[in-house]
């Protein structure tokens, strides 16, 4: 039988992170949006329900796009490979072209199908809904600072970082290939749990720029800008990319280089065939 050989071009490369980009903010907004609109007198959610639908829309976004690209899925993911893996740069901005575009369209989508409701329960399009589609200092209600989102974003994408890359570093543990996107969705979950109150864990500048582009364009006037009326859209931009790298450095420093090297694919069918 001949074998399959895969030719992934830069073009497909972008189709796959666009897609599977997509696929996290139709289930993560799409969840922020039934349990904001529907309010608490509709039990159609809560907190519980929020974390979980983004670690599923993880999961799921990088079964798309994982045979391509590995599913960075996320901007912080992209400069972190590329400065601390085998990642070309020249890679790194369509990458991220094609993250944030996907992002835009599909939350592009969930205005649209959640349009109705939104309009009902605010209908000046404040911050009392614009956490649907991006993130806010103490998701918009609580008493957080700038300096303290920013500082909450750089630790949660840099736990984020330095777990992915623990559990798809082929010298550790890792997880059977097709359980890494399980993994790496509970991860989210888990980060959800522990690191929502201060900035609402975006640690993706595509998840929270391409979905505030969008609701800027449909209504959203004041998107740019927290509760406090303060420009506050590159917090979960600058955070993650300064988080990111600093995950994979610790995760270099910390762990990998103690592990020991990889044995050669050719010694390891030596040893079966003895």
């Amino acid at each position: 039988m001949a074998r399959t050989v895969e030719r992934w071009t830069l073009p497909s490369q972008m189709a796959a992170e666009f897609a599977g980009t997509a696929i996290l903010i139709l289930f993560g907004s799409g969840v922020v949006a039934q349990v904001v609109s529907g309010g608490d007198a509709a039990s159609l959610g809560d907190h519980n329900s929020i974390a979980w639908a983004w670690g599923l829309g993880v999961m799921f976004g990088i079964y798309v796009a994982g045979r391509a690209t590995g599913a960075h899925l996320n901007p912080a993911v992209t400069v972190s490979f590329a400065l601390f893996r085998d990642l070309p740069w020249k890679k790194v901005l369509p990458y991220v072209a094609a993250q944030v575009a996907g992002a835009f369209v599909a939350a592009l989508l969930v205005r649209w199908n959640y349009n109705d409701m939104i309009t009902a329960i605010d209908p000046e399009h404040t911050t009392a809904t614009q956490t649907i589609f991006s993130t806010l200092p103490g998701n918009g209600t609580l008493p957080v600072g700038v300096g303290s989102a920013l500082l909450d974003q750089i630790i949660g994408t840099a736990i984020l970082l330095f777990l992915i890359v623990a559990v798809t570093d082929s010298r550790s543990t890792p997880p059977l290939a097709n359980m890494a996107p399980f993994i790496i969705g509970l991860i989210v979950v888990a980060i959800g749990f522990a690191w929502g109150t201060n900035a609402g864990y975006a640690i993706n500048p595509a998840r929270d720029f391409g979905p505030r582009l969008a609701s800027f364009i449909t209504g959203y006037g004041g998107a740019w800008r927290d509760q406090y009326g303060g420009l506050y859209f590159w917090v979960p931009i600058v955070g993650p990319l300064v988080g990111g790298p600093i995950g994979v450095f610790l995760y270099d420093k910390l762990i990998r280089r103690f592990l020991p090297d990889e044995v050669p694919e050719e010694h390891e069918k030596e040893k079966a065939a003895a």
